[in-house]
């Protein structure tokens, strides 16, 4: 599997990413990552109207080989979560980058994302390149 780590995204230690449209902070799930876990079971996300916080736990993603934590990339309130992904998990590995987001929050502090990797960045730190 060739994984791509598109140009335009924030990514986090972490293995979450984010596409930033304005105050709108569209997060998901790495490709590295999701080839790290195998296959998706079953996702835990919050719901429309939950406050997260950049650093904590906001859900999780359990596949056949462990659960893991989903961080907090920025803080801020979710408006909206992607249902169609929790009904069907394993469509994360299909699309992470486009179809297979998991939430869009409005975020408080775009500076947040000033600590976050570069697409390059990200590539060194999971590939060694």
């Amino acid at each position: 599997m060739i994984l791509e780590y598109p140009d335009d995204l924030k990514y986090l230690d972490s293995h979450e990413y984010v596409r930033l449209e304005g105050e709108i902070a569209t997060i998901g799930i790495t490709a590295f990552a999701i080839d790290q876990l195998g296959d998706i079971v079953f996702l835990e996300l919050p719901e429309e109207g939950d406050a997260i916080e950049k650093g904590e736990s906001f859900g999780t993603v359990e596949s056949v080989k462990a659960v893991e934590d989903l961080v907090a990339p920025v803080t801020g309130t979710v408006i909206e979560t992607n249902t169609a992904i929790l009904d069907a998990p394993e469509q994360l590995a299909e699309d992470p980058y486009g179809e297979a987001w998991l939430m869009k929050v409005r975020i408080e502090d775009p500076t947040e994302l000033d600590d976050a990797l570069s697409a390059s960045e990200y590539q060194e730190q999971v590939e060694g390149v």
